[in-house]
């Protein structure tokens, strides 16, 4: 969700390589069965179609609980939104889970994944599902979540397990049985395109405290062996013994930049030594010279995945800047992120019309 790489990412990563010899190893210290062969990995890649898509939230939920808590599932909202997702040409959405929701409900929640990827499929459009998150507010509560704060980036948005983990270290064997039983049951589901253990690990100052549940998410995930990819985006170059685990241990590489072309550019160069399907699962920041405009097109050129933050204007609050509130909660003159508003019309329609371009969605706003 924040991202920090800069063109030393280049030297970073050929350091990782040069570790590497090919196939990437497996780290003495966990013994899990092996990351997929780069064959495997190409074979995968060349069965899909070009992913374009977003990191996707219903614009009624302010957070990955009122998501996927029965009280607040919304799938009238999330058809509505999937189905102008399918109308602009994206494929494949990008959605985190949340370890209390399936906790309090199991087979609720295991029904309620499966009610939104038959939206999802009905739609034409794949799913990338989260399973952990480093980033914003490290404590929560199930039952009613808070109101949005006016005019903040992501005010309710909670990192998962968070605190929890540091506080309650039992908590480790629950995290295993919800990783192992939501892959076990959808370890065959052709509408899900990808398994993404963690995001941003190592985020909120985590560092390398975040290793350990890193290193054990791929094990629960090598164990069961679905037939998805499992992956975990690196986005911050300082991380480097992070950034070595996910290189080495993804099936397919994903990674996070909301960087400018040439920033972009470097990354995507110095990832391409790795010889695998390349997915960028977080771009596009207005602010940061991050547009569709500029870096939708060398993804596609590249076929390289592109799930850019944000879809419709919601209760997350991302049209407004990671650090730049604006207390009055009135619209920011440049939206941070998202596509459309909550009536489905576009912020900008030049960047949906280049979308529809790029899509081959072959429409005329």
């Amino acid at each position: 969700m924040k991202n920090i790489y800069s063109s030393v990412t280049l030297a970073v990563v050929l350091l990782i390589i040069s570790s590497c010899n090919g196939t990437p190893k497996k780290q003495a210290s966990i013994k899990v069965p092996e990351v997929w062969s780069i064959e495997k990995a190409k074979q995968w890649g060349n069965m899909q179609n070009w992913l374009r898509g977003c990191d996707y939230i219903p614009s009624t939920a302010v957070n990955q609980l009122e998501m996927w808590q029965a009280e607040t599932f919304d799938p009238e909202t999330i058809g509505k939104e999937l189905r102008w997702a399918d109308e602009i040409g994206m494929d494949c959405m990008r959605v985190y889970l949340r370890h209390l929701a399936w906790e309090i409900d199991k087979e609720g929640f295991k029904k309620r994944m499966n009610e939104y990827l038959e939206i999802a499929d009905k739609n034409g459009i794949k799913t990338i599902f989260v399973f952990f998150d480093d980033c914003w507010n490290p404590t929560y509560k199930a039952g009613k979540q808070p109101d949005p704060k006016p005019g903040v980036h992501n005010s309710g948005w909670v990192r998962d397990p968070g605190d929890l983990l540091y506080t309650n270290p039992e908590i480790i064997t629950l995290l295993e049985a919800y990783v192992k039983d939501i892959l076990t049951t959808f370890k065959d589901d052709s509408r899900i395109a990808i398994w993404d253990m963690y995001n941003e690990p190592g985020n909120s100052d985590y560092g390398n405290r975040s290793m350990p549940l890193l290193e054990k998410a791929f094990q629960w995930g090598r164990e069961v062996n679905p037939s998805q990819p499992l992956s975990a985006g690196v986005w911050r170059y300082s991380l480097t013994d992070l950034n070595k685990f996910q290189l080495n241990h993804s099936d397919i590489i994903t990674y996070h930049n909301y960087s400018d072309p040439a920033n972009h550019q470097v990354m995507i160069d110095s990832l391409r030594r790795f010889n695998r399907p390349l997915v960028c699962t977080e771009y596009m920041a207005r602010k940061n010279n991050s547009l569709f405009t500029n870096i939708m097109p060398m993804l596609k050129e590249q076929n390289i995945g592109a799930i850019n933050w944000g879809f419709v204007s919601g209760k997350t609050n991302t049209i407004y800047a990671w650090d730049t509130p604006i207390p009055d909660g009135s619209e920011p003159e440049l939206w941070f992120h998202d596509i459309l508003r909550k009536d489905g019309t576009a912020y900008r329609g030049d960047e949906l019309q280049m979308i529809l371009d790029l899509t081959g969605t072959n429409k005329a706003l």
